[in-house]
């Protein structure tokens, strides 16, 4: 009886550890998007923002920019232009470089029409966006949605012969294996 009684709570004992690592199994996350692109300011726009709006803290955002210019320019990431064609280092460093065709006007007359290069290394500095490249998916329970980074891309401020300001995305680095072929 002693036995019967000794199997019987051992029983009870293993549906009960059972049911509880059942409830605490959590439902599987449901995937929102396989792929989601979209551009993150790094450096406030306005010094009347809160510090953490829009903005990344001066050394946390020099030593990110600094990483992914350094690790493209030395070869030791793989990179891919912004068609993702892969590209080298000493491509990247072409990259960095931003060769402008300005057409002027002479001041003297007959105020002849003429072209002329400039060329302007992009610094650091003139990184203030992250172009990044996620999935993102959602436990359906508690609404917690988790972001894998596909891949992401520095953004450099530059403006054209106009002094129009444009945002010019310079190289992918794709941190999952899959891309860019999941891409095509």
């Amino acid at each position: 009886m002693k036995r019967l009684s000794f199997i019987l709570n051992g029983l009870m004992g293993l549906f009960m550890a059972a049911f509880m690592l059942s409830c605490q199994q959590k439902p599987a996350s449901e995937i929102l998007t396989e792929r989601i692109q979209y551009d993150v300011t790094i450096k406030s726009p306005s010094p009347d923002y809160d510090w953490w709006i829009q903005n990344l803290e001066g050394a946390s955002r020099e030593k990110l920019v600094r990483m992914l210019i350094d690790k493209a320019r030395n070869g030791e990431v793989k990179v891919h232009d912004y068609f993702n064609n892969p590209i080298d280092a000493t491509q990247v460093a072409h990259i960095i470089q931003d060769t402008m065709l300005y057409r002027m006007m002479r001041k003297e007359p007959p105020y002849e029409l003429y072209d002329t290069l400039v060329v302007q290394h992009i610094e650091a500095a003139d990184i203030l966006r992250i172009r990044f490249l996620e999935e993102w998916t959602i436990d359906p329970v508690s609404l917690q949605v988790t972001k894998k980074v596909l891949g992401i891309a520095p953004v450099a401020r530059r403006y054209d012969s106009e002094g129009i300001e444009r945002w010019q995305p310079l190289y992918w680095i794709y941190t999952d294996d899959r891309y860019p072929a999941k891409l095509k």
